[in-house]
């Protein structure tokens, strides 16, 4: 089942502050992630492996141009 970075941290009830001490980010670069402003590194996507309880696979990341 696919799922987005945002459904993947609410769907654990983390906020996004939460969540990004967890993963060892900013919350503002987060939210980039989460918007599709930018992208997560491998080391940073594995975290989010850890922290979320999802595969790379599952995770959805939404294109840089999504308005």
């Amino acid at each position: 089942m696919a799922i987005t970075l945002k459904s993947a941290r609410v769907n654990k009830g983390l906020t996004q502050v939460k969540a990004a001490k967890l993963i060892g980010i900013t919350p503002d670069t987060l939210s980039n992630y989460e918007r599709g402003k930018s992208y997560p590194d491998v080391p940073i996507i594995q975290k989010m492996e850890q922290v979320y309880g999802v595969s790379y696979s599952e995770l959805i990341f939404l294109p840089i141009n999504n308005g």
